[in-house]
């Protein structure tokens, strides 16, 4: 790819994160070009490593597929010389830092954001935090499964009666680092400008509380408190899987003429204007009533030829797959999502952007525990550091 493939080249972003948040950040930036460096500690690196059963080649799978296309080092804090090369490799190479470690460990060796940030001035910043940086819970270590539930998120996730249920996905991690990357975005056009950076900060909590943007809003409006509708919405209805003979369909008739689409397709033409069911508003109060009788036909059909039915009268729809299958599809590998690293014959997903029909991405494979550690010990940067 060329440069214009690459919008951050040139660009170099120096990630002290662990487990999935400030690395998926850097697996964006990575794949928009940038030259991310990976700083680990030199005992058991990042948490994610460990993260298995399954592993590839001795590393677990989690950390192939939130690292590859970066450069890794292994700092020990604690050894006032490898810190010093580190505080130099920032204030010599670095656009850009983006760091989740646990609050406090910075602090001890001089490495934050405010004191590199006063001798670079021009340095973009940023931080990913677990709670936020005030409030009760601003002091305690998070984790995105904590934030699922302490933003209301798990509460409205799975099943009305039934046990908590977590978002499959790492959704607040993904979420907090995605947020990340769009700050340091901001802030590198910014710095176009003023040729001043600035920190950036978001955190697990907060990023939970803007994907409850919603149903937060349907409180305030109301004081209702929701449940949980399963596959299903709260404002919406039908929107939700049904079972089929052979399996499960999302069906997702989002506005009333949809709804009569669907009504048509099953043969249930008796109820698309029934007063209890025409508008939105009422399908949503008498949600029970109205799925028990879709549910009734669905069952009979099996999911492709559902599918094809839904297809045909213009009703959005998608059948529920598995992970093996999600991994086979067509679609998938139709737009060229998953990338091959050199080196590595295991398929990783991509980011979901390209630019001029061409997807960027980084094929560098998840590097080794202190691979690049010789970056450290260039003389170079300890000549800049201790120039400014």
């Amino acid at each position: 790819m060329n440069k214009v493939d690459k919008p951050l080249a040139g660009i170099t972003v120096v990630e002290l994160g662990h487990s999935v948040a400030a690395p998926y950040a850097g697996l964006i930036l990575a794949d928009l070009g940038a030259r991310v460096i990976k700083v680990e500690n030199p005992g058991a690196g990042d948490y994610a490593r460990g993260w298995g059963p399954p592993f590839f080649q001795g590393t677990a799978s989690a950390f192939h597929s939130l690292n590859r296309g970066k450069e890794g080092v292994a700092v020990d804090f604690t050894d006032a010389a490898q810190a010093e090369a580190l505080r130099g490799l920032i204030l010599a190479e670095a656009d850009a830092v983006i760091q989740n470690l646990r609050p406090g460990i910075l602090e001890k060796f001089g490495l934050t954001g405010e004191a590199l940030r006063e001798i670079k001035p021009e340095l973009i910043w940023c931080d990913i935090g677990a709670f936020g940086t005030a409030g009760p819970l601003s002091k305690k270590p998070g984790y995105d499964p904590l934030a699922q539930a302490s933003t209301g998120i798990m509460s409205i996730t799975g099943e009305g009666n039934r046990p908590p249920v977590r978002v499959g996905v790492s959704l607040i991690d993904m979420g907090s680092g995605m947020w990340s990357v769009i700050g340091l975005l901001a802030g590198l056009l910014a710095r176009k400008e003023t040729g001043v950076g600035r920190t950036v900060s978001t955190s697990l909590f907060e990023t939970g509380l803007a994907w409850m943007t919603v149903p937060l809003a349907g409180y305030e409006a109301s004081g209702e408190v929701r449940k949980p509708f399963g596959s299903g919405t709260a404002e919406i209805a039908p929107y939700q899987c049904f079972e089929t003979s052979d399996g499960w369909l999302m069906i997702a008739a989002g506005n009333d003429n949809l709804y009569r689409k669907l009504c048509g397709a099953l043969g249930l033409e008796s109820i698309a204007d029934h007063p209890d069911f025409a508008a939105n508003a009422a399908r949503v109060i008498n949600r029970e009533r109205l799925i028990s009788q879709i549910s009734a036909v669905t069952s009979q059909i099996s999911t492709d030829e559902l599918g094809r039915k839904l297809d045909v009268a213009g009703v959005p729809n998608a059948p529920l797959l598995t992970v093996d299958q999600v991994s086979q599809h067509p679609q998938t590998r139709a737009l060229d999502m998953t990338v091959r690293c050199t080196e590595d014959d295991i398929d990783l997903m991509g980011v979901p952007l390209a630019f001029d029909g061409e997807r960027p991405r980084a094929r560098s494979r998840a590097p080794k525990l202190g691979e690049h550690n010789a970056i450290l010990a260039e003389d170079r940067r300890k000549e800049v550091a201790h120039a400014r």
